[in-house]
């Protein structure tokens, strides 16, 4: 069987926030299970083990970061994790490489704010979780933050505000790789329709 050409690697770390994960990956597995693209849609932690998101709920990834081969789109979600990973020079690192070699970076949440760490972020719009606006604007001075968007698309890097808005993301994403059309499909296949009863 030959790999599809458009691959999608959520990256999962402990302290993770769950819907950051499983908001994007519920859409973009939903647009692999009936796009003509086909494309792989797979968890990876650093080292492939398990991890724990940030309110105890356990997830086993599929692959490990060394394993889990090139990529079309990276997404690094937040929580409470991210602060470690923010400071730790061997993910900055590893941040930076991926960039080199992947074309889509995205993040959700306070994922921007590795970004950002890693350099990534400098001199472009970005956004996070409306409570860490200005912990993203300490991370890069030179971050032009956006305090409104679900999501800013500034090319080849993507970064989506608080937690749900991982979904507004990921469907734009399937808009973006496919069409709007077939994002609207997705987004009425999971009933994805805000209309808060409060």
């Amino acid at each position: 069987m030959t790999e599809s050409p458009l691959r999608v690697g959520i990256f999962v770390f402990d302290g993770v926030e769950a819907l950051d994960v499983v908001g994007p990956w519920e859409v973009l597995a939903s647009w692999a299970r009936q796009s003509p693209l086909r494309p792989d849609v797979l968890t990876f932690s650093a080292d492939g083990a398990g991890v724990r998101c940030a309110k105890g709920l356990g997830l086993v990834p599929d692959t490990s970061a060394e394993q889990v081969g090139r990529l079309t789109v990276l997404v690094h979600p937040g929580g409470h994790g991210t602060r470690h990973l923010m400071v730790d020079p061997s993910h900055l690192a590893w941040v930076r490489s991926m960039r080199a070699r992947t074309p889509l970076m995205t993040s959700v949440c306070t994922g921007s704010l590795v970004f950002a760490a890693a350099g990534l972020l400098t001199g472009r719009p970005a956004t996070t979780h409306h409570e860490h606006l200005d912990a993203l604007a300490s991370a890069d001075r030179s971050v032009l933050v956006d305090t409104d968007a679900r999501f800013v698309d500034d090319g080849d890097v993507v970064t989506s505000a608080g937690v749900s808005a991982g979904i507004d993301m990921a469907l734009h994403l399937v808009a973006r790789l496919e069409s709007r059309a077939t994002a609207r499909l997705v987004r009425r296949g999971i009933q994805y329709d805000p209309a808060p009863p409060v």
